[in-house]
């Protein structure tokens, strides 16, 4: 595995963002309910891209197949636009069953059916099974809700999947403590990775700061949408599990010698991301809605997110 591909693969693993400890800081604040669904919609669908991107990029620092951008391109339509297919017949299904069900607690275990089997079923048919996820989450959260569950159902629905949310989040923070137990740090890595981070941050503020301003002749944002949808743009479990994912040795049986370069920057980013964004984001949020609602009596409502 060449160093350049090793350098591309810590970029593209490192991009996927995770919304877990924003997200409970919203809620924690008070913040619009818009602008949760926008961090959670674009770290989901952003995730589901990125694992795409690597899958290629994986392939080529290997070795197991060279730069063929049709074969890539093929690769990117067969996971990514495959994933939205399958979501979208996965969702339908589901919909009619659910539609033919009156009983909470059948309608709960369908939708834990339809998250892990729908996702195996993904992995065997090779598209994205993230996009897949949302995709037919997105659909039946939205047809489900206005006519096929009773107001008892959605209630429970909501509690359930809460619970599993801040239990695998539980899981998720345990395991990449216990990731410190097999990362080899040594100072060249774990200073690439503390000069990556801003290099990070400078990326994701790019990326948000051009579609936002875009979009600004269409929409309304308040002046510090741009800085939390940077900020808030946290590293965390999906970023480790790709990095992970890298083979130690090839199919030659060479070993990869970047796999450990590539992990601890990686764990490096997503560390202080986690620790640097996660304990600044709450007093940059409170800042942020008390000077929307300061000028809302003067301007109108403004929308944080942008709707």
């Amino acid at each position: 595995m060449p160093s350049l591909g090793g350098v591309a693969l810590a970029h593209r693993g490192i991009s996927p963002t995770d919304p877990i400890a924003v997200l409970g800081v919203l809620k924690h604040v008070g913040a619009p309910k818009e602008l949760e669904m926008k961090i959670a919609g674009e770290s989901l669908f952003n995730d589901g891209v990125a694992v795409v991107a690597f899958i290629g990029l994986l392939e080529i620092a290997s070795g197991t197949s060279g730069l063929d951008l049709q074969r890539l391109s093929l690769l990117f339509v067969q996971e990514a636009i495959g994933g939205v297919l399958y979501g979208l017949a996965l969702g339908f299904v589901t919909l009619a069953m659910l539609r033919k069900v009156d009983d909470y607690k059948v309608e709960v275990l369908l939708s834990l059916a339809t998250a892990a089997g729908g996702y195996a079923l993904a992995y065997a048919l090779h598209v994205s099974g993230p996009i897949a996820m949302v995709v037919a989450g997105l659909f039946i959260g939205n047809e489900a809700r206005a006519g096929a569950m009773c107001e008892q159902t959605r209630e429970h629905l909501d509690d359930f999947w809460e619970l599993m949310d801040e239990i695998l989040n539980a899981v998720l923070f345990v395991l990449i403590g216990l990731e410190l137990l097999i990362v080899a740090f040594d100072a060249q890595s774990l200073l690439a990775g503390l000069l990556a981070f801003p290099v990070v941050l400078l990326a994701r503020f790019i990326a948000v700061a051009l579609p936002v301003s875009l979009m600004k002749r269409r929409r309304v944002f308040t002046p510090g949408a741009i800085r939390i949808l940077t900020w808030g743009g946290l590293r965390g479990g999906v970023s480790v599990a790709l990095a992970l994912s890298i083979p130690g040795r090839l199919a030659d049986g060479t070993l990869v010698p970047e796999r450990e370069m590539v992990l601890t920057i990686t764990y490096v980013v997503v560390v202080v991301s986690i620790v640097v964004q996660g304990l600044t984001i709450g007093p940059l949020l409170r800042r942020t809605i008390a000077a929307a609602a300061a000028a809302e009596p003067e301007e109108g409502p403004i929308a944080v997110g942008g709707g």
